[in-house]
């Protein structure tokens, strides 16, 4: 299995949440791009963020979101 671009859209998005701070959250505006809509209303599908249009990340967001830093700070090493 590969990451998708969908995929990648949503691990993105994810890396754009503040994971040092549960009370920080973001908003997908309609100005954003299609691919970045779509992408947070798959995460909040997911139960990974509280919003369709962001939000705050759920406790299995927050998760998911350290995952995504620890692989992009490794592949960037």
């Amino acid at each position: 299995m590969k990451y998708t671009p969908e995929h990648l859209a949503e691990l993105n998005l994810l890396l754009q949440f503040d994971i040092s701070s549960a009370a920080t959250g973001i908003k997908v505006h309609n100005e954003a791009s299609e691919e970045v809509q779509s992408a947070v209303q798959r995460l909040f599908a997911k139960n990974l963020c509280t919003l369709p249009d962001g939000g705050y990340l759920t406790d299995e967001g927050i998760e998911v979101a350290e995952h995504a830093d620890k692989i992009l700070r490794v592949l960037s090493s």
